[in-house]
C-alpha cells in the first residue's frame, strides 16, 4: 500500500466518536510515482484519527480515489506519525504546541545537548533534561508528559491494528477508553463489547490468546445477555446457559465445569443467584432497586386535593367534557395516591385523563409556566410517544433519556440516584415499552415525596428490552390500579377499538372480513399482497392521502413481502427516480431527496431519537440532511446506519405512535412474527383508518398465538418481597 507523507493543514470535518475526519493535507513526499503529481500541493484526505493533530509530520496509507460530488480524495486506511529525524525536524516539533513548556530556544538548547535522539531519551527519563542549562524539574516533567501522552495514541492504535481491529474501530477504542486503555491491552479485550460488536473482539482474542477461562467467562455473560434479549427475560437457567454456549460459542463445559465459572463470575459481583435463577448484575440490580424505589415512594405521605370530586365536575362542564365512571375513578385515585397505574386499550380515553390531570393540578397549585416546568414532567420512552403527550396537553415533554440527560458516551444519566430531579407530579405514557434497566433508571433519577401516574396498555407488545414491567407491577395488586374498559365509537360503524378489543379477548368474530367506515380487510394470498398494497396506495392517493398520513406496518424484515422489499416497492411509488433529486447509496439502499426515513438510535446531542420519521431535505456529497418534525439533524454517509426508510416499518418501532391510516400486511409467511400483541399493536396504531391485506387464516391464527406472555421475570416477587419486610 503506497503512502503520503505531509501535514495535515485544515480540519473540514471531524466525528469524535469514530474518529472519522475530511481535512486538507499538504503532501511532502510519497512512495508512489502516480502521486508525484501531487508532492508540495494541498489535496483532500479522508479517513479515521483518533485525535486531529494540525501541523504535524504524519504518513498516510491508502489510495486516490474519485468521489462523485467533490473529485478527487485520498482515503487512507492506516496512518502514522513521523517520527523526526532531523535536528530540525525534533527542533520544530519540540518547540510546536504539542509539548507544553518549550519554545524554540529551549527546544535548539535540547537538541544541541542531547543531540539526535533527544526525544527518546527524554521519553524514557525526564531527568535527562537537567543537563540542559535552564530546565528546572517542573519544567522537564511536563515535557517530558507531553512526549510521553502524544506517543501513546498513535502507539496504541499501532497495537490493535496488530491486534486485527479495524482503523476506525482503534480510533473508537481510544476515544471511548483513553483513560484506561493499558488496562484493556493488559487485561480483557471483552470490555470493549459497549463500542465493538462481541463477536468480532471474540474472533481477534482468539487468533491471538487461544482457548482460556477469561474468554470463557465471557462468553458466559455473552450467552446469558442474548437470552436476555432474545426472550425478554431478566434471568436464566442452567442449561439454558450451557446450550447458548454451545450453540454460539463453541464452547463445551460439564454442569461441574459451568457451575464453578458461574460461582467466579458471582464473586466478581457479575451475575447473581437465586435459587436455580443466574441474573446479569444490570437485570438483578434493576429489579432490587425498581422494588426498593417503589416502595419508598409508596409509603411517604400522599398529598391530597380538597373537593377533588367537585373540581373535576366544573372542569368537565368547562371543557365541555363528560367522564365515564372509570376515566373519574383514574383521574381522582391517581391525584390521591403516590402511585397510579393506568391502562387501557383504543378509544378508551387515556390521552384525556391525562389532560384532566394535568389541568387540575396546574388549576389547584396555580401553577404558572415557570412553575409547571419544575413541578410537572410529562414522559414517555420514545420521541413519537413524548410529542403525542406534548400536542395532547400543550405542554413540553419529554423522552425519559431526555430528561434524565442520557450521556450517549458513557451510557449513563446525569440525573441519578445521587443528583435527583425536582418535578412533583411525572405522568409516563406508553410504559409497556420501558424495560427493566431503564424503569430502574428513572425511579433512582426521580426524587421523593411525588406523584408517580404510569400509564400503557398491557395488551401491547412487551418492551425490546428484558422485563415485563406495566404487567408485573398490576400483577402485584399493591398499586393504586385503574383499568379502563369503556370503548367510545367514533362512527356507528366504526370498528378499529372493537377489533383490537377481540383480539385482546382472543374471541375473533366474523366481522373483522366486513368492511367498516374505519376499516377493510383484503383477503389475497401472499404473492398477491404487493400488487393489492400498490392498489390501495393509489387509491388512498387520488383521494389525497399521502405517506405523511400513511403507514404500513410489516411484521419482518425479510421476504417477498418484508419491509426492505416493500419499501423499495413503495419508495417508487411515493418517489420515485428524478433527475432533479440527488441521491446517495448506502450499501444496497438508494436514499433520495424527499425520502420518508425512520431513526433507530437515540441520539440525544441531536435531540432525535429511536421511532422518529423525518424527510431528507437534501443531498449533498456524503452528507445527509433530515428534518424531523422541524429538528433538522446532518448525518455524514457512514452514519446512514442509524436510519431506514420508513414507508413500511416494524410494529416494534411504532410502539409509542399513531398514525390516521395504516395498513398492514399479514400472511403466513411471516409466521415466526404472527403473535396476538403484535396484531394487537399494529391495529391499535391507527386512528382514522386500518386496512389489512392477506390470508384471514394467518391472521386469525396469529390472534390465538399468545407467544409473548411467557416471559421469566422476579420483578413481581421482588416487590412482594420488599413491602413484606
Amino acid at each position: 500500500m503506497s503512502y503520503i507523507k505531509g501535514k495535515l493543514r485544515k480540519t473540514i470535518y471531524y466525528n469524535e466518536d469514530n474518529g472519522y475526519v475530511v481535512a486538507l493535507f499538504r503532501v511532502k513526499e510519497t512512495d508512489d510515482e502516480a502521486l508525484q503529481e501531487y508532492v508540495n500541493k494541498t489535496i483532500t484526505v479522508t479517513g479515521n484519527l483518533t485525535e486531529v493533530k494540525i501541523d504535524l509530520t504524519m504518513l498516510l496509507y491508502g489510495e486516490m480515489v474519485q468521489n462523485e460530488k467533490f473529485g478527487k480524495q485520498y482515503k487512507f486506511t492506516r496512518f502514522e506519525i513521523a517520527k523526526p529525524t532531523t535536528k530540525e525536524a525534533m527542533i520544530e516539533f519540540l518547540a510546536s504546541n504539542f509539548v507544553q513548556s518549550c519554545g524554540e530556544k529551549t527546544a535548539k538548547n535540547i537538541v544541541e545537548v542531547l543531540g539526535e535522539g533527544a526525544i527518546d531519551q527524554i521519553k524514557e527519563e525526564k531527568e535527562v533534561l537537567l543537563k540542559v542549562p535552564g530546565i528546572t524539574l517542573t519544567k522537564a516533567t511536563k515535557i517530558h508528559e507531553s512526549l510521553v501522552n502524544f506517543a501513546k495514541s498513535s502507539d496504541v492504535i499501532l497495537t490493535f491494528q496488530n491486534f486485527g481491529f479495524s482503523i476506525e474501530e482503534c480510533a473508537k477504542i481510544y476515544n471511548r477508553f483513553k483513560d484506561n486503555i493499558e488496562g484493556i491491552l493488559n487485561d480483557d479485550f471483552y470490555d470493549l463489547k459497549e463500542i465493538i460488536d462481541f463477536a468480532k473482539i471474540d474472533q481477534i482474542y482468539l487468533q491471538n490468546y487461544g482457548e482460556t477461562v477469561i474468554r470463557q467467562k465471557a462468553c458466559i455473560l455473552e450467552s446469558m445477555e442474548i437470552l436476555a434479549n432474545q426472550l425478554g427475560d431478566t434471568f436464566s437457567y442452567l442449561d439454558e446457559i450451557n446450550l447458548v454456549l454451545q450453540r454460539e460459542f463453541q464452547i463445551f463445559l460439564s454442569e461441574e465445569d459451568l457451575t464453578l465459572k458461574l460461582s467466579d463470575l458471582i464473586k466478581e459481583k457479575r451475575i447473581y443467584q437465586e435459587e436455580k435463577r443466574y441474573y446479569l448484575a444490570a437485570y438483578y440490580e434493576a429489579e432490587t432497586n425498581i422494588a426498593r424505589n417503589l416502595r419508598m415512594i409508596d409509603q411517604m405521605p400522599a398529598k391530597k386535593i380538597p373537593n377533588l370530586a367537585t373540581k373535576l365536575e366544573k372542569l368537565a362542564a368547562k371543557s365541555n367534557m363528560t367522564y365515564n365512571a372509570d376515566q373519574q375513578k383514574a383521574i381522582i385515585s391517581a391525584l390521591e395516591n403516590n402511585i397510579t397505574i393506568i391502562s387501557g386499550g383504543p378509544g378508551t380515553g387515556k390521552t384525556t385523563i391525562i389532560n384532566a390531570i394535568v389541568q387540575l393540578y396546574i388549576a389547584e397549585y396555580k401553577l404558572s409556566p415557570v412553575d409547571i416546568m419544575e413541578r410537572i414532567a410529562l414522559l414517555a420512552p420514545t420521541g413519537r410517544a413524548s410529542k403525542k403527550m406534548a400536542m395532547a396537553t400543550h405542554l413540553p415533554a419529554y423522552t425519559i433519556h431526555r430528561y434524565l440527560k442520557w450521556n450517549k458516551d458513557r451510557n449513563n444519566f446525569f440525573y441519578n440516584e445521587d443528583n435527583k430531579t425536582t418535578q412533583e407530579l411525572i405522568i409516563v405514557d406508553e410504559v409497556s415499552m420501558i424495560d427493566v434497566k431503564l424503569f430502574d433508571a428513572l425511579l433512582r433519577g426521580i426524587n421523593w415525596p411525588i406523584k408517580l401516574i404510569l400509564v400503557g396498555d398491557i395488551f401491547q407488545l412487551p418492551s425490546v428490552g428484558p422485563g415485563l414491567v406495566l404487567n408485573d407491577l398490576i400483577s402485584t395488586d399493591l398499586f393504586n390500579y385503574a383499568p379502563l374498559n369503556i370503548i367510545y365509537r367514533q362512527s356507528s360503524n366504526s370498528y378499529i377499538p372493537y377489533l383490537a378489543k377481540e383480539i385482546k379477548n382472543v374471541d375473533l368474530s366474523e366481522e373483522f372480513l366486513n368492511k367498516k367506515d374505519d376499516y377493510a380487510f383484503f383477503a389475497v394470498e401472499a404473492n398477491q399482497i404487493k400488487n393489492t398494497l400498490e392498489q390501495i396506495i393509489n387509491y388512498s392517493r387520488e383521494k389525497g392521502i399521502d405517506e405523511k398520513n400513511m403507514q404500513v406496518l410489516v411484521p419482518m424484515y425479510k421476504g417477498e413481502n418484508g419491509i426492505d422489499n416493500l419499501n423499495r416497492l413503495l419508495q417508487d411509488i411515493y418517489n420515485p427516480h428524478d433527475p432533479k433529486k440527488l441521491e446517495l447509496i448506502f450499501g444496497d439502499v438508494v436514499y433520495r431527496e424527499n425520502d420518508k426515513v425512520l431513526q433507530l438510535v437515540n441520539d440525544l446531542d441531536h435531540n432525535v431519537f429511536n421511532g422518529d420519521i423525518g424527510y431528507i431535505m437534501r443531498i449533498l456529497g456524503s452528507k445527509v440532511t433530515i428534518n424531523f418534525d422541524g429538528n433538522v439533524v446532518t448525518y455524514e454517509k457512514h452514519d446512514l446506519k442509524q436510519i431506514k426508510h420508513a414507508y413500511a416499518i416494524t410494529i416494534h418501532k411504532s410502539q409509542g405512535s399513531e398514525f390516521d391510516h395504516v395498513i398492514f400486511p399479514v400472511c403466513h409467511n411471516y409466521y415466526k412474527m404472527l403473535y396476538n400483541k403484535l396484531v394487537y399493536t399494529a391495529v391499535s396504531r391507527a386512528k382514522k383508518t386500518l386496512t389489512i391485506i392477506g390470508e384471514s387464516q394467518a391472521f386469525a391464527m396469529a390472534v390465538r398465538n399468545n407467544f409473548a406472555n411467557n416471559r421469566k421475570t422476579s420483578l413481581q416477587e421482588k416487590i412482594h418481597h420488599i413491602y413484606e419486610v
